[in-house]
């Protein structure tokens, strides 16, 4: 069975992008453009579509566009252990700012519990706990 090519927008839409996005990674050189002939179209492979949607995923997972092109430069099945280590660096980003943003939960509840205590122009807890020198 024949490879199925893709038009740009319905290699952008299968892939659940915008054109503009795939043109994006065309300048950044995440994407290969296809060749053309003179006055037509380009058609794109059906591993381009493979390709897109790896981006996407990767980006959904927390990896920048620069982590993301060495993470493809990887593809060839025998660098295992350098994207193990990639992505053990991404997990421990991850956990940071879940402790970070547990941290910004705590500060958070506990402001808007001392704005419920407060009545009558005493001033904001909030406000007040921001201003404070530590």
């Amino acid at each position: 069975m024949a490879e199925k090519n893709f038009t740009i927008g319905q290699l952008a839409k299968t892939a659940g992008v915008n054109v503009e996005t795939v043109r994006y990674y065309h300048r950044i050189g995440l994407m290969p453009a296809p060749e053309r002939e003179y006055g037509s179209i380009r058609h794109y492979p059906g591993n381009s579509l493979r390709r897109l949607r790896f981006i996407k995923r990767a980006q959904r997972l927390g990896f920048a566009l620069e982590e993301v092109s060495a993470l493809l430069t990887l593809d060839d099945g025998t660098h295992c252990a350098e994207t193990k280590a990639l992505a053990e660096q991404k997990l421990a980003l991850v956990k940071q700012k879940i402790a970070d943003l547990s941290v910004i939960e705590t500060n958070l509840s506990g402001f808007i519990h001392a704005c419920c205590k407060v009545s009558g122009g005493c001033g904001c807890p909030m406000i007040d706990a921001l201003v404070a020198e530590e």
